[in-house]
């Protein structure tokens, strides 16, 4: 049984963690940054990098404590090198590196990504490869076939925003704070679906991919024209989200087949959604597959366990590993009209 030790600092949220191969999360610590942001109603770099830089060490040793370790017990260190936020990814990686070396232990430098993508089979033992996934989070909005550790083909992006800043915006013009998602998520509840007329960009495009700027637009509009409750624009726009991601699964499951469909990232903790592809999947034969919520937004484990699969195949990274911005987990797909950094 190996034993990986995991460190996330991709954005807002400074996570250690360790887990073995055996799919067991030992220990985990997540210190979230939520009060040093919420004045500004979105993450500022600057404050997270610094943040991250104050709690990274005193964690890394609570981690320990709790498991009852030492760095001589693991057999290799992961950490996020991209991509994110590039100051709070530093952090995180030069302080795996300074263990790697301290300890003479493997590094493995784990796209932050790659984390989400199979997360769910740290979660699940028995979703092998391949598989359909929807992976849906603050900066991505991407359908990948996952046919393996390190091998993805991407079916489709978004070519301006990723849903789950569409959520987080959508929110700050409600005036709901932040972070928005799980906000828009609980208003929506109180809220009809059908009422307040918003688009669905792409909607019937023969272009695979995403675009969610135009129904954030939108809701901007509705909001100033105050002929709507909050409540009813929340639930519309959700819904308005979701019927985008259908279409979209729909267009890409036309084209590729898999065993399962699953969903990833932090925007796969609304329940809405879920249910919705869930029953998507069963319309296609497919078994549905999501995280735990635990594992739907950035955390450690994740990273731990993209570690113990790169182990499994005795892949390490040298010291020298550069941390990016940008890291894209199928660098041969073809870039998507006007989605720039974010393909």
């Amino acid at each position: 049984m190996s034993l990986v030790l995991g460190i996330e600092s991709s954005c807002d949220e400074t996570a250690v963690a360790l887990v073995d191969t055996g799919r067991v999360i030992r220990a985990e610590r997540i210190a979230s940054q939520i009060e040093e942001h919420a004045p500004y109603g979105g993450v500022v770099p600057e404050i997270a990098a610094r943040a991250h830089a104050e709690r990274i060490a005193p964690m890394l040793a609570d981690v320990m404590n709790d498991a009852g370790a030492s760095l001589a017990d693991c057999d290799a260190i992961a950490a996020t090198a991209g991509p994110g936020l590039i100051g709070g990814v530093m952090v995180g990686l030069v302080s795996a590196k300074a263990l790697a070396m301290a300890s003479d232990t493997p590094l493995l430098a784990i796209n932050h990504l790659e984390g989400h993508a199979l997360s769910p089979r740290l979660a699940d033992p028995t979703l092998e490869f391949p598989y359909m996934l929807l992976l849906v989070s603050g900066g991505h909005c991407q359908i990948l076939l996952v046919e393996g550790v390190g091998q993805y083909k991407r079916l489709a992006t978004t070519i301006d925003d990723a849903l789950g800043e569409a959520f987080d915006k959508s929110a700050k013009i409600m005036g709901l704070g932040y972070p928005g998602g799980p906000a828009v998520e609980k208003l929506a509840l109180q809220g009809d679906p059908q009422v307040v007329p918003l688009p669905r960009p792409l909607k019937g495009s023969k272009e695979p991919h995403f675009s969610f700027a135009g129904l954030k637009s939108a809701v901007s509009r509705v909001h100033q024209s105050g002929d709507h409750s909050n409540a009813d624009l929340a639930a519309s726009f959700q819904q308005a989200a979701i019927d985008c991601l259908l279409d979209r699964l729909r267009k890409a499951l036309s084209h590729h087949s898999a065993p399962a469909l699953v969903v990833a990232g932090g925007v796969a903790a609304n329940q809405a959604i879920r249910g919705a592809l869930e029953a998507l999947a069963t319309q296609h034969n497919m078994r549905f597959c999501a995280p735990p919520l635990a594992l739907c937004t950035d955390n450690a484990a994740m990273i731990a366990w993209a570690g113990c699969e790169r182990l499994a195949l005795g892949q390490f990274d040298a010291l020298d590993f550069a941390a990016r911005p940008r890291w894209p987990l199928d660098p041969q797909a073809q870039a998507a009209r006007g989605a720039g950094v974010k393909a």
